[in-house]
């Protein structure tokens, strides 16, 4: 039956009829264009973060003359942080230098299974051979050896940083992910700050971060400064800087996970909104579902259970300022990051140890 006022239906009826159909079509409308309003708000915030993400083809970079994959389930992320000072970096150290070289080099490795993790940092005063690179506008750069590892960069670009990494290791680089300076501070102020412990005083020496022993909360730039220091801590050597760098990203990912930002969409939205806008990726994570889907695939991997060691290094010979890779120990570091086992004792101790 229909729910039409009939001829005979009293006035005051008809009217709430009227009344009651006028205000439904006002809800529906109201619920429609709030659905609307969320999706367009929706599809800009996932336009504004894909279009905040730069990318590189690391298959058409580097071809096909890459080391073969051992293990299938297991992952190897290359992380870069980069010291531009061009742009907006420029005011967060030292003012307008050319040209840009990766300060902090991390190879990841992520076992089958995903409930663990291991970080190698790469000092960035090793001297390497660099293998012959295509550059960022194809042009061809030839090899060159013991030149710092940290030229790569600067000489031929990311491509040529992975392809480096995978000659001496002998790994294929599954991920490529580099942040830079404003990228990092931001990501920082997006989480509230992070919280370091120091064992020891840091001096403040060239310009650094002065802070006494004990617990901080640590802002956006000074943990810039934090990651940065190399005078007035520990010995005052890059070798030492790297302690302090795998310290602070352990401390980040803790507090990441401590406020359940993955589990806070507002938060989740300012943390991508900050690390995306000075993120640059390999071509297969170039995009917020696949890091979404990549990061989901890590939700097992605990900060406190991940391990973090530096590359066996040795002093130079030549050059004393310098470090070339350990061997037999860093041989050691990349078979049983290749073949997914766990790093021998004895292939960690450094004979270089900053």
């Amino acid at each position: 039956m229909t729910d039409l006022p009939s001829a005979t239906s009293p006035p005051s009826r008809r009217r709430r009829r009227r009344g009651g159909r006028r205000a439904l079509r006002i809800v529906l409308l109201t619920v429609a264009l709030l659905v609307l309003a969320l999706a367009g708000g929706g599809w800009w915030a996932y336009s504004h973060l894909n279009g905040n993400i730069d990318s590189v083809d690391l298959d058409q970079a580097l071809g096909d003359n890459r080391p073969k994959k051992v293990v299938a389930g297991a992952q190897n992320v290359l992380v870069l942080g980069s010291d531009s000072r061009a742009g907006a970096n420029g005011d967060l150290d030292h003012g307008d230098v050319s040209g840009a070289r990766s300060d902090t080099a991390m190879l990841v490795h992520i076992p089958e299974g995903r409930s663990r993790a291991t970080a190698v940092s790469i000092p960035r005063d090793t001297l390497i051979s660099r293998p012959e690179c295509k550059d960022a506008d194809g042009k061809t750069v030839k090899p060159a050896n013991r030149v710092m590892f940290n030229s790569v960069y600067s000489v031929a670009g990311p491509a040529c940083v992975v392809k480096t990494v995978e000659q001496m290791s002998g790994i294929r680089v599954d991920h490529f992910v580099e942040v830079d300076f404003a990228g990092f501070k931001g990501l920082v102020d997006a989480l509230g700050g992070v919280t370091v412990t120091l064992d020891k005083p840091m001096s403040g020496a060239k310009g650094g971060l002065k802070l006494d022993a004990g617990t901080h909360r640590l802002n956006g730039t000074d943990s810039l400064k934090f990651v940065r220091t190399r005078y007035g801590y520990g010995d005052g050597s890059d070798l030492g800087r790297i302690g302090l760098q795998q310290q602070f990203m352990m401390a980040m990912l803790s507090e990441i996970k401590k406020q359940d930002a993955l589990g806070n969409p507002a938060r989740l939205y300012k943390l991508a909104d900050a690390g995306t806008k000075s993120l640059t990726t390999d071509s297969d994570l170039a995009s917020l579902t696949s890091l979404a889907d990549f990061a989901q695939s890590m939700k097992g991997v605990d900060p406190d259970t991940m391990e973090t060691i530096m590359l066996p290094v040795a002093y130079d010979k030549v050059d004393p300022n310098r470090v070339v890779v350990a061997e037999p120990q860093a041989g050691k570091v990349w078979e049983a990051l290749r073949t997914d086992q766990k790093i021998p004792a004895d292939a960690k101790n450094s004979p270089a140890k900053g």
